[in-house]
Formats: C-alpha cells, structure tokens, sequence
C-alpha cells in the first residue's frame, strides 16, 4: 500500500509528509526525519511489484543499485542527488536520498520559457560532468528527463536514480520505465549503455531551448517523423550547440558520441560570434576545423603579428601561442611561472608559492592562453572543469579532471610528455597548460582569485 500522510516508519524515525511521484515501479516520498529536524525523499519498489514472479530479482537489483550508488555518494558530487541510507521497513526497502526544495527543470521551462543558450549550456555541463561520475561507477542513470533535473541555487542537480527502471516486471510490462520524449529506442530492449544517457541529456537540452518537446525516437523510427534540429525553433542558437543535440540525439546509438566527456567536448560553452576581418578568416577556420598545424604555419607568415599588450616578461609565451607552437608555449608558462615564484632551483611550486603567486602574473598567463586557443586551453578552463569534477584540491578530483582532459587514457594510465601532444588535434578543452605544473594545477584552480 501507499503511505499515507503523517504514517510515522517504525524502522527509522521518519514521517511521512506527502508523495512526490508514482509510477509503475517505484514510489518516491517528502519524508521529515524527526530527530533531525529535516526533510528527506524516500524511495520504495511499487507495492504491487510483489505479484510479479520476477519480484526477488527486482529487490535484489534494487538494493545493488542502492549500494552502488551511495558508494558513490562517498565522495559527494555537487551535482548528484546523495544517498543516506538503505533500509527495510516491514517487507519494504526503502532507500534515502537528499530533499531538493527547488524547481525542476520541466517546471521552470513551463513557468519562464526557453532558458538562454549561456545559461541552459551551464546548467547542461554540471548535469553531464554529474553523469560522468555515473557511468565511471558503472551505473547508467537512464532517465535524466527534465523532470529529474532541479535547481538548487544556481547549481543543478541529478535526481531519481531510475533504480526501478533496471527491470522491466511481467505484471507491468505495458507501463514505461521511462520518458518516451525523452528516451531513446534501445532503452526498450533494457540497453544500460552510457548512451542512453547521452541520448535522454540531449533531448532535455533541446527542450531546455526551445520549450518544445523532441519528436520521440518511436516516432522518428517507425513513423518517419523528421526532428526539427533545435536552431529551427531558436534561430540566434550557436551552430555548436545546436549540433551537440542533434549529434547527442541520433537514432542509432553507435551514431552518438560514446562518452560523456565526447559529448561534453561538442557542447563546449559557445564564444559569441564577432565579425572577422578578412585578413583573419582563414585563421577562424582553422580554429573552428581544430586543425592547429595549419593554423601554426599560416601564422608563421602573417606579417605583422597579431598585437597584444602584454609584460615583457610574457612576451615570449606570447610569440609561440601566435605561433601556434604549443608545446614551447607550456613549457614557457613553467619556465616564466617558476621565474615569477623565484623557484627556477627548485623547478617546482610549492603550496605557499601558488598561494602568494600575483594575481596579475595568473590572469596574464590565463588570457594569453585563452586568447590564442580560441577558449580551449588556460588555467580558467581547467577550473571550469574541475569545478564540475568536485571542485576538490585532492588527488581523487585530479584523476577525474585528468580524465576529463584528456592527461591520462581510458584505462588510468597518465601520459607522457610526447603522448600528450601526439593526440592535440583530438584533445578536449582543458589540456595545456600542462608541463612540469601538472601536479601543482590542482592547488592553482584551487585559488578564488582564478
């Protein structure tokens, strides 16, 4: 049965306040902890699950996943629901998450309209970095719908782990495990492949911009109804983010980026588009075909460079960043770093150095990074990400940055100096500076003057 409100638990010293959501196989519940003085959402199997013949499994399924993901929970994720407990009460398991008293995503969307591009795209790499950590557990979410997306703050956080939806139960079989807008088609066979994920934050995306929901993959496969791409509905929308959904939102899963960070690697936060003189446009599209070579050797014979006003100091970093010559320009940011920290003997920074680093000297070195990487590469990127890691100055949130970045590879290996810039053409934003800092960057994006 369903509990009614005010039915006080007998296991735990909860009350419950009210239900938040039914569906066919779980239901979720506002809960007030009694001696804590707070409110939690309890998660429980549907009652009439216990008629199915597959019930056993399903509860057995139910409290691995709940183990799994409150061992995730550990090492909390800004961006990730926490889990507290996992209990029984009477016959019933019962698993306990935070309360998040905010909106969801679908309530602000149908209150407000359509989110900016800046905004929703901010909001979209919290939840993907978010899922990121999912699927590095081996967990897939499988129903990150706007539903599941609220707003604490200006941070946005993941809810309802589909725990239940693992299944598919004989006595339910006709009800959805899932959001059919939102879902793609392999979910219906139980795929758990991380790109389901991908599939279902892309179609939230395209909602979040547009106010409209996506053609379903049922609809577009069997009933060959066309997706309208999102920059249709939304004309001023970067041709970047536009094609970040419909490539997120592709039919067939093997068509999609296979990874989060490959996704979040096409949903890279747009640069506003200035006009180009003509003298430029043919280093523009070098940046934007991420051909740097090219880009190195056209700028080699452009007379006069471009004119930046920088220290003398920094003019040498500046002159290989124009260049294009990026392994000379990280090696330049160590060698003028250490010059600045007065540790050129030690030829390494220690805690107090970063700390007493001028600020100046950081945001020089930064913008000339960014300015000529066109955005990909600089210590300001590097937070961004690792904001979206934890935010953490530890070795934990240094691996997943690492593996954000691309400075280690798929199996946990770090990589060495020439491998780095063996794969530069490929790598994700974030991956210079890198040089002899690499174990020093955690404590730099550590600073709040960044």
């Amino acid at each position: 049965m369903v509990w009614s409100n005010g039915y006080q638990l007998q296991s735990r010293d909860y009350r419950i306040e009210r239900v938040l959501g039914q569906g066919g196989f779980g239901i979720t519940y506002q809960a007030r902890h009694l001696k804590l003085d707070q409110d939690f959402v309890i998660k429980t199997p549907n009652e009439h699950l216990k008629f199915d013949p597959e019930y056993p499994k399903f509860v057995d399924r139910f409290i691995k996943e709940g183990q799994r993901i409150a061992k995730l929970c550990t090492n909390p994720h800004p961006h990730i629901v926490r889990v507290f407990d996992l209990f029984e009460e009477g016959d019933t398991h019962c698993l306990v998450m935070d309360f998040i008293p905010g909106e969801s995503l679908w309530h602000r969307v149908q209150g407000q309209g359509p989110l900016p591009e800046a905004e929703a795209v901010r909001y979209f790499q919290q939840i993907g970095g978010a899922l990121q950590r999912v699927h590095e557990a081996g967990l897939v979410h499988r129903d990150a719908h706007p539903g599941n997306i609220m707003f604490r703050g200006d941070q946005a956080v993941l809810i309802d782990f589909g725990i239940a939806g693992e299944m598919m139960p004989v006595t339910v079989s006709s009800k959805h495990s899932w959001n059919p807008a939102f879902a793609p088609l392999e979910q219906m066979k139980g795929s758990r492949e991380p790109t389901v994920d991908i599939y279902t934050l892309s179609a939230s995306l395209y909602y979040a911009l547009t106010g409209e929901r996506p053609a379903s993959s049922l609809d577009r496969n069997y009933e060959n109804i066309k997706l309208v791409p999102p920059k249709q509905l939304v004309p001023s929308l970067s041709d970047t983010v536009n094609k970040a959904v419909l490539k997120g939102m592709e039919l067939k899963p093997q068509n999609r980026p296979q990874t989060m960070d490959e996704w979040l690697f096409l949903l890279q936060t747009p640069v506003p588009t200035t006009k180009v003189s003509p003298r430029y446009q043919k280093l523009q599209q070098f940046l934007e075909a991420g051909k740097w070579r090219e880009m190195g050797e056209w700028l080699s014979l452009l007379q006069p460079p471009i004119q930046q006003k920088v220290s003398p100091r920094y003019q040498k970093l500046q002159q290989f960043l124009e260049a294009g010559k990026w392994r000379e320009a990280d090696e330049e940011t160590t060698r003028v770093m250490l010059q600045v920290a007065r540790r050129e003997k030690q030829k390494w920074l220690d805690k107090p150095s970063i700390n007493q680093f001028p600020c100046e000297d950081l945001h020089q070195i930064d913008s000339l990074w960014l300015e000529y990487s066109n955005g990909r590469f600089g210590f300001s990127v590097q937070k961004r990400i690792w904001q979206e890691c934890g935010g953490e100055p530890d070795y934990e949130t240094e691996t997943r940055l690492a593996d954000r970045i691309g400075w280690r590879t798929k199996e946990g290996r770090w990589l060495d100096y020439e491998e780095l810039f063996a794969t530069l053409a490929q790598s994700p934003p974030g991956l210079l500076p890198y040089s002899g800092l690499r174990l020093e960057t955690i404590f730099i994006l550590s600073r709040p003057d960044l």
